[in-house]
């Protein structure tokens, strides 16, 4: 996509490039030369052109391939090659979907798509209908339409659709069609979902974390099964939006120290690049746990969230519980008024908790 001066370049999505690949697809079987590029209808109304880098056939069928483009987004599909393989079916059929190497099946309820379908999201299938209806000229087509993307499976291992119940591959997603750079729109997606899929197997309690130690040591004190653990990252404020319009009965957050320290100073993005840690306000919160003036002084002006721990503890402060009961007020008036309870555990980095708060009710 175009871009100018030091503008970050947006890039498509997976659906995107599926859509594109299968018209061209569907205009081969339809006897038209291959392709050399095809333009697709966004849900937006936008009309990008797609070049197509391969077609030919398979086990008879027609079938396109797109190089996925995500533009200046550290999407770990960017480069992928998205193929689209289609047959036609009988009429009446419909435009049906299947898939191929590299898409995942979907084997949990809770997901856009229901178990025992490919993992292929509601959007992206719509755009793939209206592109074939605008290949066959204005009427729907029956078409069978399979996808694949080239090393899906092994791309699938860094990603959460394991935990949500999507095996063998990566799901095709979307739902503008364009990615924007640093959206982390994908991440955010997957966190939905798997509250999506810990509702619907009725789970009790769940919990968000920062990171891989705080998953781990929050899972061992509360027992929990891996579909109700969220991996919601820097991303709390997607997390608790959601809930709070799709709220559960219990909730955990865990997280470090210093990102916990964030959440406690309102912060609701918790990636460094949105902001450090206000160390005045840290120190304020420790003075409210009665360290002395030499400590707070210290505090204000320690470089790293760690070491002005290390000063409260060596004064016998209860900084993270501190910490944790800030975390935990943010919460609660983000999550307001969903009917969840709520609790806030701290996490060093060797998983031992060092500050908890909760569990509590946002007011209503």
């Amino acid at each position: 996509m175009e871009h100018t001066g030091t503008e970050l370049r947006r890039g498509w999505t997976t659906g995107s490039c599926a859509t594109a690949a299968a018209k061209a697809a569907w205009l081969m079987l339809l006897g038209h030369e291959p392709p050399a590029s095809v333009t697709i209808t966004l849900p937006g109304g936008q009309r990008p052109t797609f070049a197509i880098c391969r077609t030919g056939l398979d086990n008879g069928h027609p079938f396109a391939e797109v190089v996925k483009d995500a533009g200046d987004d550290p999407d770990i599909t960017h480069g992928a090659v998205i193929r689209a393989t289609v047959r036609r079916l009988p009429a009446g059929s419909g435009v049906q979907f299947r898939a191929g190497p590299g898409v995942g099946m979907v084997t949990r309820p809770g997901l856009p798509i229901p178990p025992g379908e490919p993992a292929i999201n509601p959007t992206p299938r719509a755009m793939i209908r209206t592109a074939l209806t605008e290949a066959n000229e204005g009427t729907p087509p029956d078409a069978e339409v399979t996808l694949s993307i080239e090393d899906g499976a092994r791309l699938a291992e860094r990603t959460l659709n394991s935990r949500l119940g999507i095996t063998g591959g990566l799901s095709v997603l979307g739902t503008t069609g364009i990615v924007v750079p640093f959206s982390c729109a994908a991440w955010i997606d997957s966190i939905h979902r798997g509250i999506d899929v810990a509702r619907a197997e009725g789970l009790p309690h769940i919990a968000g974390s920062t990171g891989n130690v705080s998953e781990k040591a929050v899972q061992k004190v509360y027992d929990l099964p891996d579909t109700a653990l969220i991996e919601m990252g820097d991303f709390v404020g997607g997390m608790l939006k959601y809930l709070r319009r799709h709220p559960v009965p219990r909730l955990t957050i865990a997280g470090g120290i210093a990102k916990m320290t964030k959440l406690g100073q309102s912060k609701l993005d918790l990636h460094s690049k949105r902001g450090q840690a206000d160390m005045g306000a840290l120190a304020q919160l420790a003075a409210t746990g009665g360290a002395p003036a030499s400590v707070i002084d210290a505090i204000a002006v320690s470089p790293t969230v760690a070491e002005a721990f290390l000063l409260a503890t060596a004064a016998h402060i209860p900084l993270g519980t501190l910490i944790a009961q800030s975390a935990l007020r943010t919460v609660l008036e983000t999550l307001a008024p969903a009917p969840c309870a709520v609790d806030v555990m701290v996490f060093d980095r060797s998983g031992q908790c060092v500050g908890q708060a909760g569990p509590s009710l946002p007011q209503t």
